[in-house]
């Protein structure tokens, strides 16, 4: 097959309408294998993920303290969930009771103390929710020598950093990182325990829990090939159905989404703006300094491509920064990456003077591609590497800014395509398991590719784009997968153990 032949062979295959290359469908676009004739060890996609999305815009923009989702907010969620749960107990079993415990298993435990996660937990018992977390008491929390009284379902518990057991890293649960709470008696016999997940993103779920009761999508998708066929059969815009969606999904109108999605803004806007009045050193083991304030600074000197290169990643650092020093930050998917969709979204706003309801339909694009990632792979570095964070928020600001601009779904997904692809095989070794390197520089970079993205899918011609987002998730998931344990948020690889002077 000469090379004018492929293109053509491709380019058909490619256009995605179900037709027929040489007697095999068509089912997504790409390259073909018949492209590569006599190459053995070819796999065949299977196609795009079934299945039906649930998964709401309050659940995936969550707002909490940082300095990480998995480990800091979803630890917080947990132990306010396990409080609720023990209100609930009969009064026979809280007789029996006389303190709490959580055992912290796999990436909890390896890298916990960077991320807070015992300051988490107390908070969460002391009945602090991430979305009104008083950030004065998670820096108070940092003495391991006091401990505080609460009352729950009736009786006191004294909790603090001894109610906390940095269990083993290595385990058999089913999720890497496991939180196990358990309510104990004077004979240090269990009275009540739930076994919990942190599932990425400041998710998280107990064993044998029941699905929650939702309202059906009025547009069910489960991948973005049905998502391309559901906008083109409906002729609804991106927007349009993300957003009835959700107010079927979770009953709730119009309004309060909008809502939902402005206080989100406002969160990030805010984290840039104070970002950038900060400096100083940043809260961990070893020296490190903020740069968010004079890279902005320099940038502001200089001008042309420099200038905007700079003031974009100063945006995304100031964000990064505040969420390590542990202020509140949007999960955009996770907080380790919350800088790069801010950064984006101040672009847009203060840069490109976007409209707030230009803004908004922004960001249920940014969602859409969110969704399909946390469901069709995983946006916890725990389970696929930073690719997963870093590099789902780039495919999600890319996403963000391209419809934002556009109003296409096409240039949108093949926007969302390009920064994802660009971040595979990215690991997750943060040194010493702290949310500091290379975690807030990735930031800027996320950014920096994902505005690279949007000019790159705004410049083609969509239909000549090889790739389709599906199959980069599914690539995502795959290589996440292959990463060894240790370039996993583990801190026991890579950067996260490269130290001097030992």
């Amino acid at each position: 097959m000469d090379r004018r032949d492929f293109i053509k062979t491709a380019l058909v295959s490619s256009a995605g309408i179900g037709v027929m290359l040489k007697g095999i469908p068509s089912c997504a676009r790409g390259i073909p294998a018949s492209a590569f004739t006599g190459r053995t060890g070819v796999r065949c996609y299977a196609g795009a993920p079934d299945g039906v999305i649930l998964t709401s815009l309050s659940d995936f923009f969550k707002i909490g303290p940082g300095p990480s989702s998995s480990h800091t907010i979803a630890p917080l969620r947990i132990a306010a969930d396990f409080r609720e749960t023990l209100e609930k107990l009969p009064r026979e079993s809280m007789s029996r009771a006389k303190r709490i415990r959580a055992r912290l298993y796999g990436s909890l435990s390896g890298t916990g103390k960077g991320h807070r996660t015992d300051r988490a937990i107390i908070a969460g018992l002391l009945g602090q929710k991430p979305e009104t977390c008083d950030t004065g008491l998670m820096e108070a929390l940092a003495d391991e020598t006091k401990t505080y009284t609460t009352t729950i379902g009736g009786v006191d518990f004294t909790v603090g950093h001894s109610t906390i057991v940095w269990d083993k890293v290595e385990h058999a649960f089913p999720f890497v990182n496991t939180l196990v709470m358990e309510l104990i008696d004077g004979t240090d016999a269990e009275v009540f325990s739930r076994e919990y997940y942190s599932t990425g993103g400041g998710f998280f779920q107990w064993k044998g829990q029941k699905p929650e009761v939702r309202g059906e999508p009025l547009f069910p998708y489960g991948s973005m090939t049905a998502f391309r066929r559901l906008a083109a059969a409906q002729d609804k815009g991106l927007h349009e159905i993300i957003l009835e969606n959700d107010m079927a999904v979770m009953g709730v109108d119009e309004g309060k989404i909008r809502e939902h999605l402005d206080l989100v803004l406002e969160t990030m806007d805010k984290g840039v703006q104070q970002g950038l009045r900060e400096e100083g050193l940043l809260p961990g083991p070893f020296e490190f300094h903020r740069k968010a304030r004079r890279i902005h600074e320099q940038a502001m000197k200089r001008g042309g491509g420099d200038n905007f290169m700079g003031l974009l990643s100063s945006y995304a650092l100031a964000v990064s920064e505040g969420n390590a020093a542990g202020r509140l930050a949007v999960t955009a998917p996770t907080l380790g990456s919350a800088g790069t969709i801010p950064a984006v979204a101040y672009v847009m706003k203060h840069h490109l003077k976007c409209s707030r309801e230009t803004m908004r339909k922004g960001l249920l694009a940014a969602a859409l591609v969110g969704f399909l990632c946390k469901n069709n792979a995983s946006v916890a570095g725990a389970e696929v590497g930073c690719q997963g964070e870093i590099g789902v928020a780039s495919s999600m600001a890319a996403a963000m800014i391209t419809y934002a601009r556009t109003a296409s779904l096409e240039a949108t997904e093949v926007a969302a395509t390009i920064a994802l692809e660009h971040h595979l095989g990215m690991s997750c070794d943060p040194v010493g398991g702290f949310v500091l390197i290379p975690c807030i520089e990735r930031n800027a970079f996320g950014a920096v590719k994902a505005y690279n993205a949007y000019l790159m899918a705004t410049s083609e011609i969509t239909s000549q784009h090889w790739e389709d987002l599906d199959r980069v998730i599914a690539a995502m998931l795959e290589t996440g997968r292959a990463l060894p344990q240790a370039y996993r948020e583990m801190g026991t690889g890579g950067l996260g153990v490269t130290m001097v002077d030992c």
